[in-house]
């Protein structure tokens, strides 16, 4: 990190091999969910966020410690189930749009039960908004715990845009990132968006990373819209 760039003191967590994963107010419900198992009070866990919330990494860090096996829409049905050992760990990433079997996600639910399988189930929506129809699915689903990760706080936003900067060596001044992060949505999609659109325009013209640079990029990605 060069000496005109900032440092924000937050937490980091590994995730996806090399990858850090940023912990604060607004995932730290997360976090401890998954530091908490397997002690679950439940076995079964809805992980909800935003795109680019960190679910995935969340799911990584969680299979790093447990063991857990991906749940495949297209392979894993329901031999693939019954033939898992009891105690079995099971993840289900985008359980509300990736084109999962209804009759399956119910079957895992019952296993969660009867073989005292852990299952964490991510998605962008809480299970009331999932597009599911079986009645005992859904009435089973409505009872299951969700966790929230909510919209980042300013720190998060800005240090997870200057590791993107840094990430791709770019330097950034913290005037610069500070205006940055005031012109952008408040998401972690939305600021890795904004970096790229920086980085972009940055190669483009063979300027440095300036306000007036950082608004040309903001603007062309807008009239891209």
């Amino acid at each position: 990190m060069s000496p005109g760039q900032l440092a924000f003191d937050l937490p980091h967590r590994a995730a996806l091999g090399a990858e850090d994963f940023l912990v604060s107010e607004c995932n730290l419900a997360a976090v401890r969910l998954i530091d908490a198992w397997p002690n679950w009070p439940d076995p079964v866990q809805v992980l909800v966020g935003p795109p680019a919330s960190g679910k995935t990494h969340l799911v990584r860090v969680w299979q790093e410690g447990s063991g857990a096996r991906m749940l495949d829409p297209v392979t894993a049905g329901l031999p693939w189930l019954d033939a898992q050992a009891p105690g079995t760990c099971i993840a289900v990433e985008d359980a509300d749009s990736a084109g999962f079997d209804e009759n399956t996600l119910f079957h895992l639910l019952n296993l969660a039960r009867e073989k005292g399988f852990s299952v964490l189930l991510t998605a962008r929506a809480g299970p009331n908004r999932w597009p599911f129809s079986l009645p005992d699915l859904v009435s089973r689903l409505s009872a299951v715990p969700v966790t929230d990760i909510g919209v980042p706080d300013e720190a998060l936003l800005r240090t997870v845009m200057l590791k993107h900067f840094s990430d791709r060596q770019l330097t950034i001044e913290p005037k610069v990132l500070e205006f940055l992060a005031l012109r952008i949505d408040r998401s972690l999609e939305a600021a890795a968006a904004a970096v790229d659109a920086v980085d972009r325009a940055a190669l483009r013209s063979g300027r440095k990373i300036s306000r007036q640079l950082v608004s040309e990029a903001l603007e062309r990605t807008a009239t891209m819209e």
